[in-house]
């Protein structure tokens, strides 16, 4: 059997690097969105939480896939027929790796707004009070008292996000991107062993999954041991 799959390592682990650099930007790029949706949806006005609620709603309710290929495929043709109208610029192509890092980073932002939000509702109010009573400027106050615990709280939350996110980026195998699963795919039908070399495709998330897991409960238990010390 390695026989078969010696050929193509370097193919399949040209594939894994482009899947975990999608799913590290898309994570960046969903943490982002997260935390400026959830200080929108507590601090903001009426209608910036209207508009939270709409994204977080609509982006929940719409399959991954329908929103990848719309983006992609649609977006593409959106802006070339605005292009076209305007006169402002000529084709524009969407490279299919930037189309899936900014799909999936929209897609989860909308979850991690929900995340940090969550996280935000359970910070005694007390503290806030207590920080604003003795003086301390709102940027301080963020600092110093919201933002530590504001990620202490969220992190199991985020750490479920970027477990489901490292799968998702297997969709980006539908628009063309080279990753483990489109690399793993072509060597199957060259080979005629598509059995083994999706295999292979799984046992690769799966061992990413599994060092995430650790990473995560690690980094979990220290900066959440660190932040209760730091409040003490």
């Amino acid at each position: 059997m390695w026989t078969v799959v010696e050929p193509y390592v370097p193919l399949v682990l040209q594939g894994t690097y482009l899947t975990i650099l999608v799913a590290l930007l898309s994570m960046a790029g969903a943490l982002l969105i997260g935390l400026i949706g959830a200080l929108g949806s507590i601090a903001g006005g009426a209608l910036t939480k209207r508009a939270v609620d709409l994204y977080t709603t609509v982006i929940r309710g719409v399959p991954d896939l329908v929103l990848m290929l719309l983006l992609y495929y649609g977006g593409q043709m959106m802006l070339n027929r605005l292009g076209e109208l305007t006169g402002l610029w000529d084709y524009v192509e969407i490279c299919a790796f930037m189309a899936g890092t900014i799909t999936i980073a929209i897609i989860f932002g909308a979850y991690t707004v929900e995340t940090f939000r969550g996280a935000a509702l359970n910070i005694p109010k007390g503290q806030i009070e207590a920080g604003l009573a003795i003086g301390l400027s709102r940027r301080r106050l963020f600092g110093r008292i919201i933002w530590p615990q504001l990620l202490s709280l969220a992190l199991p939350g985020i750490g479920n996000n970027w477990q489901v996110l490292m799968k998702t980026t297997a969709l980006v195998s539908v628009i063309g991107l080279q990753d483990v699963v489109n690399s793993s795919f072509q060597a199957g039908r060259t080979t005629r062993h598509m059995f083994v070399f999706m295999g292979v495709a799984l046992i690769i998330y799966l061992v990413i999954t599994m060092i995430s897991g650790l990473v995560i409960r690690y980094v979990a238990h220290r900066y959440g041991s660190q932040t209760r010390s730091e409040l003490a």
